[in-house]
């Protein structure tokens, strides 16, 4: 059971793509300032789950979604809410990192610059310390006018963690983040989202179980749209409660 504070809590959630029923009365507490994993085959709605956190859902033909989703005491799909507002409160790491076509500074800048910061001193020191929380300032310092795309795959994505940063967001939400990566870069990025726990709650999708145990402090388990179980890492990889958890951990079901 998730003893710490939830940051964001899901509540009756369900989501239809079409007459596909893909989430399934989705009921589950989100911790503050932990990393929580959410694991289970492919195509059993661990995306899904991980966008409607921030509302990217809608952006989906034919989907018709209930229930509530709620951060910091407020649901995010109360028909008031501003759909902006909600999505700058969350950083998104996608599967393959996403650069925007303009220079490095400019791809850190561009958030806070949509966000009323015109001021060149300013911003080169919002660019300078994002770079640094994602790890990538002593790489590029001496060509931050160079075009983004010019980077690694890697780079990118630490870029792209920048980028999301540089909104200040509440939480920081990973769909499979290293999934494009090599070893190395993977590396980064998991080391940077265990230190950035400290600031943020963040929440990630991922297929390795090897990676969730490296950096979950919480883990939710979802089979064929439910949640079959969700607890501490440390329980649920060693003394899981379900049967299909079990079979799940233990390779027998992928």
């Amino acid at each position: 059971m998730i003893e710490h504070n939830p940051h964001l809590s899901v509540k009756n959630l369900n989501v239809f793509y079409g007459a596909n029923h893909v989430l399934k009365n989705i009921n589950i507490a989100i911790p503050d300032k932990k990393i929580t994993a959410i694991i289970g085959p492919s195509g059993c709605g661990k995306t899904t789950l991980l966008k409607s956190f921030n509302r990217m859902l809608e952006l989906t033909d034919g989907v018709k979604i209930s229930g509530e989703v709620i951060i910091n005491g407020e649901n995010i799909y109360n028909s008031k809410m501003d759909i902006s507002d909600i999505r700058k409160k969350m950083g998104l790491l996608s599967q393959r990192p996403y650069s925007l076509p303009m220079s490095i500074y400019d791809n850190v800048a561009y958030g806070p610059r949509i966000h009323g910061k015109k001021n060149k001193k300013e911003l080169d020191i919002l660019v300078e310390h994002y770079l640094k929380e994602a790890s990538l300032w002593d790489e590029v310092k001496d060509r931050l006018k160079t075009p983004a795309v010019r980077l690694s795959i890697g780079q990118q994505q630490r870029l792209c963690l920048a980028r999301g940063l540089a909104v200040e967001p509440d939480i920081i939400l990973g769909d499979e983040p290293t999934s494009s990566l090599d070893p190395q870069s993977s590396q980064h990025i998991e080391k940077k989202f265990i230190e950035l726990k400290e600031k943020y709650t963040i929440v990630v999708v991922t297929h390795i179980l090897r990676q969730a145990k490296r950096i979950a402090d919480y883990l939710v388990f979802i089979h064929l749209g439910e949640i079959i179980e969700y607890g501490t890492t440390k329980e649920m990889l060693e003394n899981p409660k379900e049967k299909m958890t079990q079979e799940y951990v233990s390779g027998v079901i992928s």
